[in-house]
């Protein structure tokens, strides 16, 4: 058993070493040694990054958590932060250059501050309003009404100029308007349009009359009169808070923006044409023949001159053009103007509004309807008309707010009015809702469109002061330039009244009434 355990050893002692000297004769592959090696110190390098990476974040958290908390919150807020800052310094480098040219009107107490301040304070307090969760418009609003009643809000010499800026706001937001309408979700939804248009403005209009005959004792004329300019929806209120609810992609589904802005511009169109009438009458100026025909000529050269510019902008310059975008918004913003400022020149205010909704829409449709390059104008041209309306909104909801006058409201007259615009207000939500009927839309959605008509503000800060300027200009009697003065006043509680509550309303309740949406379905 020795001798055996013996030579099994010594054969595997040989065998082993025959293995190593068979082995011995075979190259070694020093290429794949190489690359071993190499990932062996990748591997271990990706180790090392990774520890430090976890030390760096273990830092950074540890240093995030220990600054203080209203630098984490600017920190996590500076893309929205950053804006009112850059919009500061546009106004300290303007100011700067006006001071070198015009050393003699640029002083802090001069007119022209003074409505720079107002613009400038509207816009803080939009900021600040909104870090309470509430619509900046309110800031704006509110502190255009402080602004008028401490006494600094009054600027004789530039009416000119605030008619001006209140019509460039108009032509903006009137802009965006119409590149928001969708035409085939127009074609889908017209007869909902047409039902939401006339149905609530009628009844709104119907109640406010009989309500101030009998309580203020109004003739049926100036009650007319009144609910015409009460029935007109805020443009700027409600399309101002549909361009948040679209980049939160909110109510995108079923044409419900369409219908909003159509229904808007609609209602507008024909309370300003049937105010005119009406006005015309009440003061008996001109032909009655003409003022008749007034609303549906403007009406006419509204879409005309619209549809006309449109086509403009669609084809001029071309695709290829360097500057093609910044070319079609300057010139579909002047076009916008030209309309809203040349049809007050020739005597057909009815026109300039629904000139901008046109130009705009039959551009944006030929826009969204040619190749994808083409697609793409619609966009960027809104995104330019987004960036001008950052500056002219608080010009034009801190101008609303300048006309609301303390000194100028009577008990009586605030009470009473009040009460006629609760009512206006309810039978018009109440019969808008009703006039639904078909539709692929929920209840909730409904409500929501119905309450889009609750907002009053740009119309009535327009509209109000007509007749009260009319009858200085005509220097009527006593009777009638209360009334006049008593339109004005219950024009200016419906702003106070209604553009704030209605622009909070749409804001809260969008997310829990509205689904979000890529664009407007065809399933309605």
């Amino acid at each position: 058993m020795l001798n055996n355990s013996y030579e099994n050893t010594e054969n595997d002692t040989n065998g082993h070493q025959q293995n190593l000297n068979h082995n011995s004769t075979v190259p070694v592959p020093s290429i794949d040694l190489n690359m071993a090696l190499e990932a062996r110190e990748v591997e271990e390098g990706q180790k090392i990054a990774a520890f430090e990476a976890t030390n760096i974040n273990h830092t950074n958290e540890t240093h995030h958590n220990s600054a203080p908390k209203i630098w984490q919150y600017l920190k996590r807020h500076w893309p929205v932060a950053s804006q009112p800052i850059a919009l500061v310094i546009i106004f300290l480098l303007s100011w700067g250059i006006a001071s070198s040219l015009f050393p003699g009107q640029v002083y802090a107490n001069s007119t022209l501050m003074r409505i720079i301040f107002l613009f400038i304070g509207a816009q803080a307090s939009g900021y600040l309003v909104s870090f309470a969760g509430l619509p900046d418009m309110l800031g704006m609003i509110g502190f255009g009404v402080l602004y008028k009643n401490i006494g600094v809000g009054y600027f004789d010499g530039y009416e000119k100029l605030e008619a001006v800026l209140r019509e460039m706001a108009l032509v903006n937001i009137m802009l965006l308007a119409g590149l928001g309408l969708d035409l085939d979700a127009l074609r889908r939804l017209f007869g909902i349009i047409m039902r939401l248009t006339l149905i609530p403005t009628i009844a709104e209009v119907a109640i406010i009359t009989v309500c101030v005959y009998y309580l203020l004792n109004f003739p049926w004329l100036w009650g007319v009169l009144l609910g015409f300019i009460v029935t007109a929806i805020s443009p700027n209120v409600v399309v101002s808070i549909l361009l948040n609810l679209k980049e939160e992609r909110l109510g995108l589904n079923k044409g419900i923006h369409t219908v909003i802005i159509a229904v808007t511009s609609c209602n507008d169109v024909i309370a300003i044409f049937l105010f005119g009438v009406v006005l015309g009458i009440a003061f008996s100026t001109g032909n009655l023949t003409h003022q008749l025909l007034q609303g549906p000529v403007g009406i006419v050269m509204g879409c005309v001159f619209g549809a006309l510019s449109g086509l403009v902008v669609l084809k001029f310059p071309s695709d290829k053009s360097k500057y093609a975008n910044g070319l079609r918004f300057t010139t579909i913003v002047l076009s916008g103007a030209l309309s809203v400022m040349g049809s007050k020149y020739l005597g057909y205010p009815s026109a300039g509004a629904l000139g901008c909704i046109s130009a705009s829409f039959v551009a944006g449709t030929g826009w969204r309807r040619h190749k994808k390059r083409n697609a793409a104008f619609a966009t960027e041209v809104e995104s330019y008309l987004d960036l001008l309306w950052k500056f002219l909104k608080p010009v034009s909801f801190s101008l609303i707010g300048k006309e609301v006058d303390f000194k100028v409201l009577d008990g009586n007259i605030v009470l009473y009015g009040m009460v006629a615009l609760i009512a206006g207000v309810v039978f018009r939500l109440v019969s808008g809702y009703l006039s639904f009927c078909g539709g692929n839309m929920n209840s909730k959605e409904k409500a929501y469109i119905t309450l889009s008509g609750f907002p009053k503000a740009t119309v009535q800060a327009a509209l109000g002061p007509v007749a009260l300027d009319l009858a200085r200009a005509q220097k009527v009697d006593d009777a009638t330039y209360s009334l006049a003065n008593s339109v004005l006043v219950i024009s200016v509680l419906a702003i106070i009244s209604t553009a704030p509550l209605g622009a909070l309303l749409m804001t809260k309740l969008a997310p829990k009434w509205l689904k979000k949406g890529n664009s407007d379905e065809n399933e309605t």
